[in-house]
This record gives C-alpha cells, structure tokens and sequence, in this order.
C-alpha cells in the first residue's frame, strides 16, 4: 500500500452499468470490441486494460472499460476517449484471484481510513495480466483510490 501521485492519461473506453456477477463477461467482451475498433486504425494500447468505477452499487455497477491509448485516438459509437483522471492516489496491488480482490480492498481502504484521506467517489483498477495466460493465483490488478486534497 502506499500513496501516489500519477498522471492524467488519455483512454478509450465503452461506458456501461451492470450487476457485478455479469462484470468478467462484459470486460470481456467490452476489451474485444475496443481491440477490434483499434486493431484496423492501426492503433495500440499504451498501458494495461483498466476498469473505472463509478460506484459501488453491486446490482448496478457503472463501469467504464478500456484501454489507455495515445493522444488524438478518437472513439466511435459507444467507444469514446477521455482522461483517466491523475493526482495523488491511495494505491495497491492485489496479487490472485479477481475473486478476492475485496481483501485487498478492505486492506486499502482500511490504510486510507488509519491516514485520515479522503477518496474521490470513483476508483480504478489496471489489470497487470491476461488472465487467458495466467494462472489465477499470480494475476496482479493495481487498485487506485484517487485522493481529495
């Protein structure tokens, strides 16, 4: 766990809402769609996919799901840019399961609520590895809490 401060990235991403159970076949879908609008452009990834999320509501998750890509990459239709946001973040990586992630958000909000920050009302998460290719238990997803000043 730890504190830092990242800078804004430019991103591309399909923004939806769904119940949680449903999330791992939306992403997946969600990242093919995306690779398949910028594979014929000519265009890659600059980073890691990502998922922002907007809230917590499990039934009703608002999710934003892409890629970071260079600057001047346009959407289309339901694929559009935008910023994944910088400044300073509570940040840690979880390594395993997705299905444990929540461990290592209780350890991180916990952190956050021992120092006295404050978060913004959204987080994020990249994820590190494919999980096509990596065994569940050495996947690697970096959580961020963006801070308040």
């Amino acid at each position: 766990m730890e504190i830092r401060t990242t800078e804004e990235r430019d991103m591309i991403a399909i923004r939806t809402s769904t119940p949680v159970e449903e999330l791992p076949e939306l992403m997946g879908a969600c990242y093919a769609e995306i690779m398949s609008y910028l594979r014929p452009l000519g265009i890659q990834p600059t980073g890691p996919p990502f998922a922002i999320y907007r809230n917590m509501d499990m039934s009703s998750l608002e999710v934003e799901i892409g890629f970071p890509v260079a600057a001047g990459t346009e959407g289309k239709g339901r694929i559009q840019v935008g910023k994944i946001p910088g400044g300073k973040a509570a940040v840690a990586v979880h390594t395993g399961p997705y299905a444990q992630l929540g461990d290592t958000y209780d350890r991180l909000t916990a952190f956050i609520k021992e120092r006295g920050l404050k978060t913004e009302s959204f987080c994020y998460e990249f994820y590190l590895n494919d999980p096509e290719t990596t065994p569940p238990a050495t996947l690697q997803t970096e959580i961020f809490f963006p801070l308040k000043d």
